[in-house]
């Protein structure tokens, strides 16, 4: 694993706490020597990530939509900008040049990417690890829904467990490499098997 894509919000957030952990995550991935892919924006959360890592000597590619590049949202002290057309090819290259993934606190565009992530691995596009980095309790509540979802049968139990969740960068960056991919065809049998089709 040597490229690690870290999705997170253009915003700052209500709570220092979020610019600090963002900070000290790109920090300790460009100490471990990692490379590193973000969303490629100067603002936010982003900002704080992409500048620490860069500080620290990594090599950080951003990627971001032609758009947003319009706005002048770019980061000038990047390894690498690539520009793409739409969300759709954004999400599509962050997935291709990463071999891993680190989701701290942001918005729909956040939530978009991981579940992106998250539905490609249920369905084995992918085997790829993601870790949710849950500062300051900012996604007990997903916690809660994914609980929600299997006890209601719409969510596999092994396919919640595909979100693994660390309180800090360094015990995210240590559970992407315990990852244990779902295996497809066996919970595919089982939904067929649940909705009264033979096997």
């Amino acid at each position: 694993m040597k490229t690690i894509c870290v999705f997170c919000s253009s915003n700052l957030g209500a709570d220092a706490v979020y610019q600090q952990v963002a900070a000290d995550l790109g920090a300790i991935l460009a100490a471990r020597g990692f490379d590193i892919v973000y969303g490629g924006a100067n603002v936010g959360l982003m900002r704080c990530m992409a500048e620490a890592a860069i500080a620290g000597g990594a090599k950080v590619t951003g990627v971001i939509t032609e758009f947003l590049a319009g706005k002048h949202l770019t980061h000038s002290g990047l390894s690498e900008l690539v520009v793409v057309k739409d969300m759709p090819e954004r999400k599509a290259k962050m997935e291709q040049l990463s071999d891993g993934f680190i989701v701290l606190p942001g918005g729909f565009g956040t939530m978009d990417e991981m579940f992106e992530i998250l539905s490609g691995g249920q369905l084995g596009f992918h085997k790829k690890p993601l870790v949710v980095l849950n500062i300051n309790g900012f996604y007990n509540h997903l916690k809660a829904q994914l609980d929600f979802m299997v006890g209601q049968k719409m969510l596999l139990p092994q396919h919640a467990s595909m979100v693994q969740f660390a309180d800090t960068p360094a015990e995210a960056i240590d559970k992407l490499f315990g990852y244990q991919a779902p295996v497809v065809g066996k919970w595919i049998d089982d939904i067929r098997r649940d909705n009264g089709h033979k096997v």
